[in-house]
């Protein structure tokens, strides 16, 4: 999707302050108001790695900057704006309205105090033009799925010289192959082989350090978890690590020879006699439903 977007209040296209300035003054003393320039919003797409390290992304964005031509006046290169002769440079006029006297923005300046008779060719008199802007965003170690960065002053440039607006860019972490992230946690799945679980072993598993070493103990069953404390992701806040969390499945043996499938009708045979020390959770299993059927 577009990366883009307005945010913070200028775009929701009213202010309470400017509501109220209007009606009773606001105690701007008539002054005229220079329009700050919009808040700009870009979604980022990190990976994990770049989340839990930190990194530096650049980024290019379309933002409307200060017109070079005229110098963010709006006036042709060698005039200058005059007065507004409606509001007499105040930006604002009043209006009676009953007992009330209304203060409301000039109509004709809108609210800039200065009325451009020259206009600047390349910016039409609005004192700004679209470009493009290079920059460098640093990416803090640990960062989270939804949080935002905010650049002061890199929004979009105010009208006729009025202060910029903010960039807030937002963080958005793809998904990764292996892990899953929870807060400051992550989750995998660690498949091993029936032998495996039933005997005990050794294997290797990914961490976002590199590789890592699990001892299976016998018996092992689908289900359980194996924690490796502060192989997580260092917090924002805590600057400490969470933990990564190796969640057990155990893999039933497909694509089997004749030789392999003997040998487990062998294994089968010759556990029938102790199917209770061998498989408990089934033994009790079929119990309960034996239970549940009244047999």
């Amino acid at each position: 999707g577009n990366p883009f977007g307005a945010g913070g209040a200028g775009a929701q296209g009213f202010d309470f302050g400017d509501i109220f300035g209007d009606i009773f003054g606001g105690g701007r003393g008539g002054r005229s108001q220079q329009q700050r320039g919009a808040d700009l919003r870009y979604n980022m797409e990190i990976t994990l790695e770049e989340a839990a390290r930190g990194a530096e992304k650049q980024i290019r964005i379309p933002v409307m900057e200060e017109c070079g031509t005229c110098s963010g006046s709006g006036a042709k290169p060698g005039t200058s704006a005059s007065t507004c002769q409606t509001c007499a440079g105040h930006g604002q006029v009043r209006m009676q309205q009953g007992f009330f006297s209304v203060q409301q923005t000039c109509p004709r300046c809108h609210g800039s105090g200065k009325q451009i008779s020259s206009p600047c060719k390349d910016c039409s008199g609005s004192g700004r033009q679209k470009k493009q802007k290079t920059l460098e965003i640093k990416i803090p170690a640990g960062i989270d799925t939804g949080m935002r960065l905010r650049h002061s002053g890199h929004g979009e440039a105010g009208s006729h010289g009025a202060p910029h607006g903010d960039l807030y860019v937002e963080i958005h972490i793809k998904q990764h192959a292996v892990f899953q992230r929870d807060g400051d946690d992550l989750h995998c799945e660690m498949p091993i082989s029936f032998s495996t679980a039933a005997l005990g072993g050794e294997i290797e598993i990914p961490t976002l350090d590199g590789k890592a070493s699990i001892k299976i103990p016998a018996e092992t069953q689908s289900g359980k978890v194996f924690r490796l404390r502060g192989k997580g992701i260092k917090g924002m806040r805590t600057h400490q690590h969470g933990d990564l969390h190796c969640h057990v499945i155990v893999e039933t043996p497909a694509s089997l020879t004749e030789r392999q499938k003997e040998l487990l009708r062998e294994f089968e045979s010759i556990s029938q006699g102790d199917a209770a020390r061998h498989s408990p959770r089934a033994k009790s299993w079929m119990g309960k439903v034996k239970d549940f059927f009244g047999q």
